[in-house]
This record gives structure tokens, sequence and C-alpha cells, in this order.
């Protein structure tokens, strides 16, 4: 069992940054492969990126690839969301969600058996 809480959201402007942050509780953290999604209004769920046990592989969707960087501290049971050169289309509830069942590529929202509550970021043109 793991719960998760978000925090670092905010309002940005176009061009700026944020760094979300996920805490997570328990003690194997590092057990758990870990990913953010987001979700727009009047929108479903999409995965935006996922980051293996170790930290030592990670993927994106291609629509933030070049701009986000996902990276994890297990020892302070800590993921952390890097969003650089935001775009208003970027705008969403983020989750930071954990995976204990596999240690490969999971995008949907059903691999995925604990989640956050979710942080909003806006991102004003």
């Amino acid at each position: 069992q793991v719960q998760l809480v978000e925090s670092g959201g905010g309002l940005v402007q176009a061009g700026g940054s944020l760094r979300l942050s996920c805490a997570a509780s328990g003690r194997t953290f590092n057990s758990y492969a870990m990913a953010w999604f987001r979700q727009a209004p009047g929108k479903e769920r999409e995965f935006v990126t996922r980051i293996s046990r170790s930290g030592g592989t990670t993927y994106y969707a291609g629509s933030v690839k070049g701009r986000f960087s996902i990276s994890r501290d297990n020892a302070k049971n800590m993921v952390y969301l890097q969003m650089n050169s935001l775009k208003p289309e970027d705008t969403a509830v983020y989750y930071c969600a954990a995976d204990s069942r596999s240690n490969v590529l999971q995008t949907t929202t059903r691999a995925y058996n604990y989640w956050g509550q979710g942080t909003q970021v806006t991102v004003s043109s």
C-alpha cells in the first residue's frame, strides 16, 4: 500500500517552468514504477511520463518530450516532474501514479493501482 501526495502546481505564463513533486508513503517505494498523468477539462486522463523502479529508464508522451523531465529519489520517496517551455495546452490537473505490478512501459490508467489527488497546473497565454 502506498499513498501519494502531489504538490507544486500553480499558474504560470506560457514559456515558463514549474516543478511538481510527489511524496509517497511506505517503505517499499523502490518497488513501484512511477508515472505522471494529466487531465484537462472535458478530456480523458492521459499519460505524460513514466520512470522505472530504479530511475534508470524513462518514457515520455510525444507532446512533452524534450520539455518535461521525470526523476525520482528513492531515498526520499519522492518523484518529480520538471516542466519547461510550458504551453497553454499543458493546462490540466496532474496526477502522480504508482504501478506495483510491472516495470515495463505502461501508458493506460488501468495499469496503475495507486493515485494521488492531483495538482492543478494552469498555463496562461
